[in-house]
């Protein structure tokens, strides 16, 4: 390029800025967007995704291996306390405790029999005369014996006198007769007596022992009663747990709320623990948030919270900071960037939480956004927050209108959102601020202010979504 060209282009140029700076002198400056520096509330937040979630459930699972009866409620019945809302076919559960009944009766009425013991103490007792008589039979024929010794030995006596008499003519032999058949009747009696009386003493051995064995039998009998009681309180616990089992077998919602999820729809045999309804209460409906780690340090329970989003409404609901989980995890966001997450637990206020159920417009699992109030000033020198720039050293600067002219003032900040931005020193209330300065605005240029309208105010419906920038 020659000299020539080179003094053309500072010409044009040259008479450009001419033109530019006559421009502004006729028209009194180059038109800017202002907005005065006014005092007013500013907050700090962090806005997030989140989604509805219910701190507990309740299962309605089988109590044991059975086979369930149709459910009929479906996902959104509402339900109340005590409500059945399950059965397992009671027939089968009919048969187990009748069976378990009969038991227990069966072994009562065993009880009873063993602890009756009247007719062997009646045995007992005859048994007991029955010896008593044998005693005095044998006594009885002990005297028996002695008579017909005597007997034998007076028949004998009168045979050797008989035949002393014979001898010596003075006995007839019919006599002598007489007498040897009176000794030989004498002592096949005496022998029948001695044999009788040994009979007698045998049966008197055996019929003693029969006391005992009745006493035996009783004792017996009475030695069974606590293993049948024993047997009984198994039974019995084996109908407890039978009618326990029926119980059961009728399940009903422990709380009054909404059914979430149906798994069994018809009749059919289940395991037990095998799921049936889940129910929660969307009284205790909360919200989960996902939060970055860097902004988790300043969340703390307590906190107020704005909820809104499209779930919610127009109008957002208020809520409160109930948790923060003490361990993040790491999240791959839909970029492909990994990100540190903590969990943050929000409550809903029951007024709002009231009056989104009634409205039919919030359910569990729902997607809403989630604004933490982290820190606010009701009364603070407010800026928009576009209007903020880096100055060389990396402190904060803003254009403000003085004279007609932009002035570049170097500033400090305090909090700090997405719109807003509070100036703690370095401006004053009433300063005309350029919201959103020009990269190659200079300072001390002259500028004509077009009133611009103030930074949108704190409120979630103002901006559904906003990521925050670094300070």
């Amino acid at each position: 390029m020659s000299i020539r060209t080179i003094t053309a282009t500072a010409v044009v140029l040259a008479a450009l800025g001419a033109l530019g700076a006559g421009y502004q002198a006729w028209t009194g400056g180059i038109p800017v967007d202002a907005v005065p520096a006014a005092r007013g509330p500013i907050r700090e937040y962090v806005d997030e995704e989140g989604k509805t979630r219910l701190p507990r459930t309740y299962l309605i699972t089988m109590p044991f291996d059975g086979r369930i009866l149709p459910i009929e409620l479906e996902a959104g019945d509402c339900v109340a306390e005590g409500q059945v809302v399950a059965r397992v076919v009671p027939e089968d559960l009919a048969v187990e405790v009748a069976e378990a009944e009969a038991v227990v009766a069966r072994l009562e009425a065993s009880i009873r029999e063993n602890e009756d013991t009247r007719v062997e103490r009646t045995v007992l007792q005859q048994s007991r005369q029955y010896v008593d008589s044998m005693d005095r039979t044998v006594e009885a024929g002990r005297e028996q014996v002695k008579a017909g010794e005597a007997k034998l030995n007076f028949t004998e006596r009168e045979l050797a006198r008989t035949r002393n008499l014979r001898e010596r003519k003075a006995a007839s032999a019919e006599e002598l007769n007489r007498a040897e058949l009176d000794a030989v009747q004498a002592d096949a009696e005496y022998r029948q007596d001695v044999l009788i009386a040994r009979a007698l003493e045998s049966l008197r051995a055996a019929t003693a022992l029969l006391p005992t064995a009745v006493e035996q039998y009783i004792a017996r009998k009475e030695l069974r009663v606590p293993v049948l009681k024993q047997e009984k309180a198994e039974a019995e616990a084996r109908l407890r747990q039978v009618r326990l089992r029926q119980r059961r077998g009728t399940m009903a919602s422990p709380v009054a709320g909404v059914v979430l999820r149906r798994e069994v729809t018809n009749e059919r045999r289940l395991a037990a623990g095998a799921v049936l309804l889940e129910i929660g209460r969307l009284d205790d409906l909360e919200v989960e948030a996902e939060v970055l780690s860097q902004e988790a340090i300043r969340i703390a329970p307590g906190q107020p919270v704005d909820l809104y989003g499209p779930a919610v409404g127009a109008t957002p609901a208020r809520g409160t900071v109930r948790r923060v989980e003490p361990a993040g995890y790491t999240k791959v966001s839909s970029l492909g960037v990994e990100q540190q997450r903590v969990i943050v637990v929000v409550t809903i206020h029951p007024s709002d939480s009231a009056r989104l159920r009634a409205e039919g417009r919030l359910g569990v699992g729902y997607r809403v956004q989630v604004r933490i109030t982290t820190s606010a000033n009701p009364d603070a020198l407010i800026v928009p927050r576009s209007a903020l720039v880096r100055g060389p050293a990396g402190g904060w600067r803003i254009h403000v209108v003085r004279d007609g002219r932009a002035r570049a003032q170097v500033i400090r900040v305090g909090l700090m959102n997405d719109e807003r931005a509070a100036v703690t020193s370095g401006l004053r209330e009433g300063d005309l601020v350029i919201p959103v300065p020009e990269s190659d605005l200079a300072d001390g240029v002259r500028v004509r202010p077009i009133a611009a309208p103030p930074p949108s105010p704190d409120e979630p419906a103002a901006r559904p979504s906003a990521a925050r920038d670094d300070r």
